[in-house]
């Protein structure tokens, strides 16, 4: 999760955020190149006298101009897309959650069990336990498998909503009428904390979500136990 004065990302908790920051820090890198040739150039400028005042009006520097921006957005455009088609591709998915924005809170149903269903609401701060995160925690955690494929369809029942993990790379809206589907795989077990991002109403900032990721033998475990 993310902590005080953090500049950067959360760190990754699934392949898909992982190809994210390495795009992040590619573009970065490209526009910090740019912004410091531009600077460059400017101070050029202003501490020494043109000699060559033609130069700007040669053909070949407007060549150079006009084609060297459009390589530079190729280069960005390309790994941008790679990226989309990875985050829309879904795979077979082994297990399919649906998430169910209100408000404000979150209710989750296993669709391949039958009455796996529960609410999850923000815990109060009076409520906590000591260790427990205010604004963060809730009643009913969602727990799921790490290294599998989940399919997530997520709407709402009022107004729009979005379901956001910013460790899994995962940000989806809740929309009344339309199921949007999105698919969530981690890497590594761990809990995960995130918050709605859209702003729904006056308890926008009061609907927390956090997903427990266990290894398929812990899920079962939770599941036999949950199920009884």
């Amino acid at each position: 999760m993310a902590h005080p004065a953090q500049l950067g990302f959360q760190d990754a908790a699934s392949p898909i955020m992982e190809e994210l920051m390495y795009f992040h820090d590619h573009t970065l890198m490209i526009v910090f190149l740019i912004s410091s040739l531009v600077l460059y150039i400017i101070s050029l400028m202003l501490t020494t006298e043109l000699t060559h005042t033609s130069t700007m009006d040669a053909q070949e520097v407007e060549t150079v101009w006009t084609i060297l921006p459009a390589v530079i957005l190729i280069l960005i455009a390309l790994p941008s897309l790679r990226i989309l088609y990875m985050m829309d591709e879904i795979t077979t998915p082994t297990l399919t959650l649906k998430t169910m924005g209100h408000q404000w809170y979150w209710s989750y149903e296993y669709t391949d069990y039958e009455n796996l269903c529960f609410d999850s609401y923000m815990t109060p701060p009076l409520e906590l336990d000591p260790g427990e995160l205010r604004l963060l925690e809730v009643d009913n955690r969602v727990v799921l498998p790490t290294e599998m494929s989940i399919r997530m369809l997520i709407s709402s029942e009022d107004v729009l909503h979005s379901w956001t993990v910013p460790s899994l790379g995962v940000k989806t809206d809740a929309i009344p009428g339309r199921l949007n589907q999105a698919t969530l795989m981690t890497s590594r077990p761990g809990i995960y904390y995130g918050q709605c991002s859209e702003i729904c109403g006056a308890n926008h900032s009061f609907m927390p979500i956090v997903l427990e990721l266990v290894p398929l033998k812990h899920f079962e475990e939770w599941l036999l136990s949950t199920l009884e």
